[in-house]
C-alpha cells in the first residue's frame, strides 16, 4: 500500500471518529412548567425528533462531558404523547431543592443533547421575585419572537401566559409556536417555567393538558411562591365562571388569607378597552367580587389585543361607579392587560374613568415582588435584539436599552404592602480582624489564616486560640467559583501544651494544575457532638473602606439583615461586590419613607464566599458592610 493511500485511510478514520464523538440527541421544542409545588418540583418536556430510548439526566451542578455515572440522576420519561405534530416527552421531577439551578441533558441511542438548566422557585418569603405576564401570541411570529427573546434576556422566575398561543390550535401551528418559544431560553441554556391559561383559540382544555402537562382537567389551579409571599391563581374563561370554579376560588382564597400578595390570571377581559369586544359580567360577578373581598391585588387579563393598566378598582353600583367598577386606592385590584404578545393589534378606543393608561402595541408586564411592595412595568417588545442579556446573578438590573412604556412620564407603578412583617433579628458574627463563631459554636478563634504559593504547591496556614477538645478541621477548597470540597482533614491540638497551635497544609501540585484560576480556601470545624462551624478569610477592602467596617453573615437560607436609617423620602439601593470587586447583585427600593429600617436581602443564588455590600440613599452612601455567605 502506498504512503498516499495510508494517509487517506487515516483521514477517513479521523472523520469517522469525530462524527461519532460529536453525535447528539436530536431534541427540540423544550419547555418547563409545574404540576406541584414550584419550590420542589419541575416538569421538563421536549419533542423527540429522532432517536429512541431517551434518558433524562439531571443534577444540581454543571454536567461535564458525556459520562453521567456517579453524579447525575437518570430518569426515563413519565409520559410520551405524540400530538399536535410533535413527539412530546415529559419528565416529572419531585423532591428538588428550592431556589436551586439544575442542569440537564437527554441521552438517546444516537447521542447526547446540549446541556440546559432550570431553576426551582424560592421557598423563602425574603427572596424577591421577577415575573413576566402577558398573552395572545397568535398570528405574527415576529412579534411573539421579540417578546420571547426578552424573556430569555431578562430571565424572570416564571412567565404567566394568558392564552391564545396559536390561531388554529393545530399540528401545523403548534410546532412553530414551540420553535419560537426556544428564544425564551437564556444564552446560558436556562429554561423559564411557564404557567399557562386557556384562551378561546385553545379549542379544548385537553390542548394545555397534553402540551404543558397541566394537572387539572378544568384548568383552574393555583401555585404558592415564597411560603407566604405570593399565591397566583389561574382561572378558565372558557368554562362557567360560577359553579364549581367560583366555589373553588372562594374556598382557596379563604384558606390563604395569610398570603402577602395574591394575583390572578385569566383570558377574557372583564371590561375590554377596545370597542366591539363583549363585556364579561359573569366574571365580574363571580371573580371580581371575590378579588375585592379577599384583597387580590393584581389581575392579569388578555384577549382584547390592547394595552391597559387601571387604578385600583372594586366592583360597585354606586354613584361614582362606571361599568360596574369604582376606584378604590386602599383595597382595590389593579387590572393589567390585555394581550399583545404578537396577536393582531386593536385600537384602544374604550377608555374608562378608572383607566390609568391604555394604548396599542406589542408588550408584556414585568413585575418585581417582595414583602415591601410590587413594581409594575409595561415593556414594549419591539427592538428586542438591542437589549443586552441580564446578568444571571443580577436579574433585577433594568437594561437602559429596554423600551419601557412611560405614559404621562410614569415608567413604573409601585404597589406598597401596607402590612409588611418585621424581618428576623440582626446579628453580627465578627470581631476585630479575626473570626469568632456564634455563641452556640465552639469558642474557637482562628487567626493568621493565609494561603500562598510555595513552588508547585499552595500552602495553607493558620493559628487557633481556645480550641475545644477533640476538634477536627476540614480544609475546603473552591476553584473558579465552584462549590467548596474537602481536600484534607486534621485533628485539633487542644490536648497539647501549645495554647495557640499552628497548622499548615500543602495542596500538592495545585500551583501548576490550576494556573490562571481563582482559588479560595476555608476551614470547616467541629468538636465532638458539637455544631459545625466555618471560617472564611476576611474580605479584602474596597477603596475607602474602614478596617472597622460592620460585618454580617448570611443565615442558612442565604439571607442577610441590614440596618439603616434615612432622613428623607428617597430610593435606597443595595450593591453587592464579590472579593474580586465585581458587582454581582443590585436591588433598589423606591419611595422609602424617613425612618429606621431593618431589611432582609436574599443572596442564596450567589456562590459562598466574601462580599462587600454598599447601601445608598439616593446617591449618598449610608452603609458599607462585609458579608460572609457560607
Amino acid at each position: 500500500m502506498s504512503l498516499k493511500n495510508i494517509k487517506n485511510i487515516v483521514l477517513v478514520l479521523a472523520v469517522i471518529i469525530i462524527c461519532v464523538d460529536t453525535a447528539s440527541a436530536e431534541i427540540a421544542r423544550l419547555r418547563c412548567m409545574w404540576r406541584e409545588d414550584p419550590t420542589t418540583s419541575m416538569v421538563v418536556a421536549w419533542d423527540q425528533i429522532s432517536g429512541t430510548d431517551p434518558v433524562f439526566y439531571y443534577a444540581p451542578h454543571q454536567l461535564q462531558g458525556q459520562q453521567f455515572e456517579g453524579y447525575a440522576t437518570a430518569r426515563i420519561p413519565d409520559k410520551v404523547l405524540p400530538i399536535k405534530g410533535m413527539n412530546n416527552h415529559f419528565v416529572r421531577l419531585t423532591g428538588l431543592t428550592p431556589n436551586t439551578l439544575y442542569f440537564f441533558k437527554v441521552n438517546d441511542n444516537i447521542g447526547n443533547s446540549k446541556i440546559y438548566s432550570f431553576q426551582t422557585a424560592p421557598a423563602s418569603p425574603y427572596t424577591r421575585l421577577s415575573i413576566i405576564a402577558g398573552g395572545d401570541s397568535r398570528n405574527h411570529r415576529e412579534g411573539r419572537i421579540n417578546a420571547n427573546k426578552l424573556v430569555g434576556k431578562l430571565q424572570p422566575h416564571f412567565v404567566l401566559f394568558g392564552g391564545d398561543m396559536t390561531g388554529a390550535d393545530n399540528e401545523k401551528q403548534w410546532p412553530l409556536w414551540f420553535d419560537d418559544w426556544q428564544h425564551t431560553i437564556s444564552k446560558e441554556g436556562k429554561l423559564t417555567p411557564i404557567v399557562v391559561t386557556r384562551g378561546n383559540h385553545e379549542y379544548a382544555n385537553k390542548t394545555l393538558m397534553d402540551l404543558f402537562d397541566v394537572h387539572t382537567k378544568d384548568l383552574f389551579y393555583a401555585f404558592t411562591f415564597g411560603t407566604d409571599l405570593l399565591r397566583v391563581y389561574t382561572l378558565n374563561s372558557l368554562i362557567p365562571a360560577g359553579g364549581k370554579q367560583q366555589q373553588w376560588l372562594a374556598n382557596d382564597l379563604q384558606q390563604n388569607t395569610s398570603m402577602k400578595w395574591r394575583m390572578a390570571q385569566y383570558h377574557h377581559t372583564i371590561r375590554p378597552h377596545t370597542k366591539g369586544k363583549p363585556e364579561k359580567n359573569e366574571q365580574l360577578l363571580n371573580w371580581a367580587t371575590l378579588f375585592h373581598k379577599f384583597k387580590v391585588q393584581i389581575a392579569f387579563e388578555s384577549d382584547a389585543h390592547v394595552v391597559k393598566t387601571t387604578y385600583p378598582i372594586k366592583p360597585s353600583k354606586g354613584p361614582s361607579s362606571y361599568e360596574g367598577f369604582a376606584r378604590d386606592d386602599e383595597n382595590g385590584t389593579i387590572y393589567l392587560g390585555e394581550g399583545c404578545w404578537g396577536a393582531p393589534l386593536r385600537a384602544a378606543n374604550d377608555r374608562k374613568p378608572w383607566t390609568r393608561a391604555c394604548g396599542s402595541f406589542n408588550q408584556f408586564k414585568w413585575l418585581f415582588i417582595d414583602q415591601d411592595g410590587i413594581e409594575i412595568r409595561t415593556v414594549k417588545t419591539e427592538g428586542a435584539d438591542l437589549v443586552p442579556h441580564a446578568d444571571p446573578f443580577n436579574v433585577f438590573a433594568i437594561p437602559s436599552e429596554l423600551n419601557i412604556w412611560s405614559p404621562n412620564g410614569e415608567s413604573m407603578i409601585y404597589v406598597k404592602n401596607k402590612n409588611t412583617a418585621t424581618p428576623v433579628s440582626y446579628e453580627q458574627n465578627y470581631t476585630g480582624n479575626s473570626f469568632v463563631a456564634r455563641a452556640v459554636a465552639p469558642p474557637i478563634e482562628v487567626k493568621q489564616f493565609n494561603a500562598s504559593l510555595v513552588g508547585k504547591d499552595i500552602e495553607v496556614k493558620w493559628k487557633a486560640n481556645q480550641e475545644p477538645m477533640q476538634l477536627q478541621y476540614e480544609i475546603q477548597r473552591s476553584i473558579g467559583g465552584s462549590a467548596y470540597v474537602t481536600v484534607a482533614k486534621m485533628q485539633g491540638k487542644a490536648n497539647t501544651s501549645d495554647q495557640s497551635p499552628s497548622y499548615q497544609f500543602r495542596d500538592a501540585g495545585l500551583g501548576i494544575t490550576a494556573q490562571g484560576k481563582y482559588i479560595k480556601y476555608r476551614l470547616k470545624y467541629k468538636s465532638n457532638n458539637g455544631p459545625i462551624s466555618y471560617y472564611h478569610p476576611p474580605v479584602p477592602k474596597l477603596d475607602g473602606e474602614s478596617k472597622n467596617s460592620k460585618k454580617v453573615t448570611a443565615d442558612n437560607n442565604g439571607r442577610i439583615q441590614i440596618k439603616y436609617q434615612i432622613s428623607e423620602d428617597c430610593a435606597v439601593s443595595f450593591q453587592l461586590f464579590n472579593d474580586r470587586r465585581k458587582e454581582v447583585f443590585r436591588n433598589q427600593l423606591i419611595n422609602q419613607e424617613p425612618k429606621n429600617y431593618l431589611k432582609s436581602l436574599d443572596i442564596s443564588q450567589l456562590p459562598n464566599g466574601d462580599y462587600v455590600l454598599v447601601v445608598k440613599a439616593g446617591e449618598e452612601e449610608i452603609e458599607r458592610l462585609q458579608v460572609l455567605k457560607k
